[in-house]
């Protein structure tokens, strides 16, 4: 079921298309992630959402019930959705039980309601007196949840939450977050620059391009078969080869490897991901590569192969272990399928 449907979704500035013709679905209980690069519609998206802005055309439903159309909408406070900025936008002047109870509806029970939230949140009661200032960024990120969740919504909008925080914090905090949400079973849209964000955040991926929904689904699906190149280098390091195929096997310059993606046939590219690929140190013969660099930065290895008598060449990251080193012969092990990219 349904929590949000958007059918026909577009917004325009001046002349300028911000979104234009978006459907999507949120599931009730679900965790959405909207990605694509500066530009592509995200901010625009969650704003029409929660009603900070108009469509000029489409509709927005929410629970079966329309909350907004190029004729009219539903005030942004009542449209039972509950919101978190990046910063957290907690009201300096109120303590941290006051910003939660600014969001509890039935204020008859507002303190015994605060505690359970900040259980919920995994916060220390003691700190309820406190003011905003006093506490952590992640503290802070934690109390606006609360906030949000106190409105009891029936979707969540998060606005890159994590993104002022720490590496290890925002990672820490992101997967508590995607806890606690599942636990309340609100539907909730996370739109965010950081593309391993949303992966580790989703369980749909909703990428953007120019205002229009370029891809949706499960984000291993589209990691592992985007609908164009595109959308393959914005979800991570891609090795895309020309290619000529048949009979379910594609012939490029790494040889002959199986493919998926459809009964595509005669040229096209191919896309294969980094950790599909494993070098074995090898002597010098026809199929051997060349490794001409090895850069190591922490765990992961920018390598780069030639061919000589291909005149190919390769350049990938690599988190191999045992990589051999620049200037040895070496040979190229392929794991899993190679994907037909789309026009």
């Amino acid at each position: 079921m349904s929590v949000l449907s958007i059918r026909g979704l577009g917004k325009r500035f001046g002349t300028t298309w911000a979104l234009r013709d978006l459907d999507l679905d949120v599931a009730q209980g679900s965790r959405t992630a909207v990605v694509g690069p500066s530009g592509s519609g995200k901010t625009t998206l969650l704003r029409l959402i929660a009603g900070f802005e108009a469509p000029d055309s489409g509709e927005i439903n929410l629970d079966g019930q329309p909350i907004a159309n190029a004729d009219a909408g539903v005030p942004a406070h009542r449209r039972n959705i509950g919101l978190v900025m990046q910063e957290g936008a907690l009201f300096p002047h109120l303590s941290v039980a006051e910003n939660i109870r600014f969001g509890i509806r039935d204020q008859r029970d507002g303190a015994r309601r605060v505690l359970e939230l900040l259980d919920l949140v995994e916060l220390d009661r003691g700190m309820a007196d406190r003011q905003p200032h006093q506490l952590s960024g992640g503290q802070q990120q934690r109390v606006a949840l609360a906030r949000a969740l106190a409105r009891q919504p029936r979707l969540m909008l998060l606005d890159e939450p994590f993104s002022a925080l720490d590496t290890g914090l925002r990672d820490q905090l992101r997967a508590a977050t995607a806890a606690i949400l599942a636990s309340t079973g609100v539907a909730t849209m996370l739109v965010t620059h950081d593309r391993e964000e949303a992966m580790g955040f989703a369980d749909q991926l909703v990428v953007l391009r120019e205002g229009r929904l370029a891809q949706a689904g499960e984000p291993r699906d589209l990691y592992l078969a985007p609908v164009d190149a595109l959308v393959a280098e914005f979800l991570g390091p891609s090795i895309i080869l020309a290619a000529t195929v048949s009979d379910g096997r594609a012939h490029c310059d790494l040889g002959s490897l199986p493919v998926a993606g459809g009964g595509s046939r005669g040229p096209c590219r191919i896309l294969l991901r980094p950790e599909q690929i494993h070098l074995e140190a090898a002597a010098t013969e026809p199929t051997s590569w060349r490794v001409d660099t090895v850069n190591w930065i922490g765990g992961m290895a920018h390598v780069s192969l030639t061919h000589p008598d291909r005149q190919a060449a390769l350049q990938f990251p690599s988190g191999q272990y045992d990589l051999p080193a620049a200037g040895a012969s070496c040979a190229v092990r392929l794991s899993g399928t190679a994907w037909i990219l789309g026009n």
